[in-house]
C-alpha cells in the first residue's frame, strides 16, 4: 500500500520544500526540474498537482521500455508470486541463469562465445571500477587511459576517469595513472579542424602516445570510451575511429573496456553501441536498462582475462533477483520487438525536425546523437568564436529553453560543455506522433526564449 499523504503534504511545492530541508545539498535534478512524481506510464509522469509531462530524460536512460511497462511489472509479479528470493549475494537460481542466457543470446556471437559474466552492485559506477580492477589483474600494469568529455561515474576512481571539471575539482589525490586523450568531437575539434581530420589526429595521437619513447606516458592497463558520450553531449564517436582504436589496443596488448552503461540495449539503434563498428570489446560495462528500471550491473568479458581470485569484487547487492525478472523481462521484449531498428527509426524522425529547425537558427550548433540519444548544442547566434574556431557556447539560452520546454510538459537534460546541450533520451517505446509532440514543444520553446531575448527571426523554424 502506498503512502498516504495528509491533506496539506500533497501539492509539488510541500513535497519540494520538504526535499530541500532534509535532503543533502548534492541534489541535482530537483533544482533544474521542479516536480513531485505522483504516477507515470509509459512516456509520461503526471505530478502531485496534477500536471502531466513527456519524459525525455527517462531515468538518465534506465527506463527502455518507459515507466511501468506491462512486461516489466508482469514479471515482477509473476517473481513475487513463486516466492522466489529477492536477494541471493552471488548465489544462482533459475531466474538468475536465465537472465544469463538471455543477455549471452543478445551479444555478437564472437564475443558471447568466450564470454564470462560478472555481477556488480547496483550502480554503473561500480562496474566501471570492476572492469578497471580487472583490467589491471589481467596485465599486471596500472594506467587507464580515458577521453575528454567522457563520464563514467561519481565514485572515486570513476571521477578520476571522467572529463569533467565540475565533481572532481574541489578532491584531492583523485586515482594516479588516468591520462587523458582527445576524444573526436568534430564541432569542437580539440585540433582545430575539424572534419573527418579530426578522428584522423585523434588516432594518430593515441598511435605515437603509445609508440615514442619519449612521450613520458606508460602503456596502460585499460583505455576506456563511451560509443556515444552521454553526459559529454550526445557525442558519437566515428566508427572508423573506433575500428583503429580497436586495431591499437589489440596491437600494443591494452584492454578496451567499453562503457555501454547509456547506451546499451537498444539506445543508439544497436543493440549494443559497439556494433555500429563491428568490433568487439575486451570488457562491456553494462547497467541502467539492463534492470529493466531496477538496479543492477554487469560485465561482461573475454574469458582470457577471468584471471582475479574468488572474491576480488564483491558486493552485497549483487544477486537483485527482482532486477534480474525485470531485466529478463525488458531484453526480452527489445529483442522481440525489435526496438533498437525502432529507435533508430524514431530517432532520424526527431533528429530530422531538429534539422529542421536548426535551419535559420544560428543559436542551434549542431544536432548529432545516434538513435533516441540526440543532443543540440546551444551556441551564440552571432558567430562569435574561441581560437580554435569554436562557437562560443550558450549554456544560459539552454537553460532558459528546458525551462520553458519544462513549463510547457516537456522534461529535457542538460549536457555537454558548459551545459549547453539539450539532451533527449526517450523510452524506446516512443511513438511517432509522441515524437512530434516532443519536437513542437521543444521548436515552440526555442522561438519563446529568442523572441524573448529579442534575436528572434523570420526564418526560424519555417520547416520544423
Amino acid at each position: 500500500m502506498l503512502h498516504t499523504l495528509t491533506p496539506e503534504r500533497r501539492g509539488n511545492r510541500s513535497l519540494l520544500d520538504s526535499q530541500a530541508a532534509r535532503e543533502s545539498n548534492a541534489r541535482s535534478y530537483p533544482r533544474r526540474l521542479p516536480l513531485a512524481i505522483q504516477r507515470a506510464e509509459g512516456i509520461h509522469v503526471t505530478d502531485m498537482d496534477g500536471k502531466t509531462y513527456y519524459d525525455c530524460l527517462a531515468g538518465a536512460g534506465t527506463l527502455a521500455l518507459g515507466h511501468n511497462h506491462p512486461v516489466v511489472v508482469d514479471a515482477i509479479r509473476a517473481m513475487l508470486d513463486q516466492k522466489v528470493p529477492l536477494h541471493t549475494l552471488d548465489l544462482t537460481t533459475p531466474l538468475k541463469e536465465a537472465f544469463v542466457d538471455e543477455l549471452f543470446a543478445s551479444l555478437p556471437a564472437a564475443f558471447a562465445e568466450q564470454a564470462r559474466v560478472h555481477f556488480c552492485a547496483p550502480t554503473g559506477a561500480d562496474a566501471v571500477e570492476a572492469a578497471v580492477k580487472l583490467a589491471k589483474i589481467a596485465t599486471g600494469r596500472s594506467g587507464v587511459f580515458s577521453f575528454h568529455g567522457g563520464y563514467h561515474g561519481s565514485t572515486h576512481a570513476t571521477m578520476s576517469l571522467s572529463g569533467s571539471l565540475h565533481q572532481k575539482s574541489d578532491i584531492p589525490g583523485l586515482m594516479p595513472e588516468v591520462q587523458f586523450l582527445p576524444y573526436p568531437y568534430a564541432y569542437r575539434c580539440p585540433f582545430g579542424v575539424g572534419g573527418e581530420q579530426c578522428q584522423q589526429l585523434s588516432a594518430h595521437y593515441l598511435r605515437n602516445l603509445l609508440g615514442d619513447p619519449e612521450s613520458g606516458v606508460r602503456r596502460p592497463a585499460a583505455i576506456i570510451l563511451e560509443v556515444v558520450q552521454g553526459e559529454g553531449g550526445a557525442i558519437p564517436a566515428p566508427v572508423e575511429w573506433l575500428r583503429e582504436v580497436r586495431r591499437i589496443t589489440e596491437e600494443y596488448g591494452i584492454v578496451l573496456i567499453i562503457d555501454e552503461v547509456q547506451t546499451g540495449f537498444g539506445r543508439t539503434g544497436k543493440l549494443y553501441a559497439f556494433e555500429h563498428a563491428g568490433i568487439v570489446p575486451d570488457i562491456l560495462v553494462l547497467s541502467k536498462a539492463i534492470g529493466g528500471s531496477l538496479p543492477l550491473s554487469v560485465l561482461v568479458y573475454r574469458e582470457r582475462f577471468d584471471v582475479w581470485k574468488p572474491g576480488a569484487h564483491i558486493g552485497t547487492f549483487r544477486g537483485n533477483q527482482m532486477a534480474m525478472a525485470a531485466g529478463l523481462a525488458s531484453l526480452r521484449h527489445i529483442r522481440r520487438e525489435n526496438l533498437p531498428e525502432q529507435a533508430a527509426q524514431r530517432g532520424r524522425q526527431l533528429m530530422d525536425r531538429l534539422a529542421a529547425l536548426q535551419r535559420g537558427t544560428p543559436e542551434i550548433g549542431e544536432v548529432r546523437g545516434r538513435g533516441l540519444m540526440i543532443g543540440v548544442e546551444i551556441v551564440d547566434g552571432d558567430g562569435a568564436t574561441d581560437t580554435l574556431g569554436h562557437p562560443l557556447a550558450n549554456p544560459a539560452l539552454a537553460s532558459a529553453i528546458q525551462r520553458r520546454c519544462f513549463q510547457n510538459g516537456l522534461i529535457l537534460e542538460l549536457g555537454g560543455r558548459h551545459s549547453s546541450v539539450v539532451r533527449f533520451l526517450p523510452p524506446l517505446i516512443i511513438s511517432a506522433a509522441e515524437v512530434d509532440a516532443v519536437a513542437d514543444i521543444f521548436a515552440a520553446a526555442v522561438r519563446a526564449e529568442l523572441h524573448a531575448a529579442g534575436t528572434a527571426t523570420a526564418n526560424i523554424g519555417a520547416a520544423a
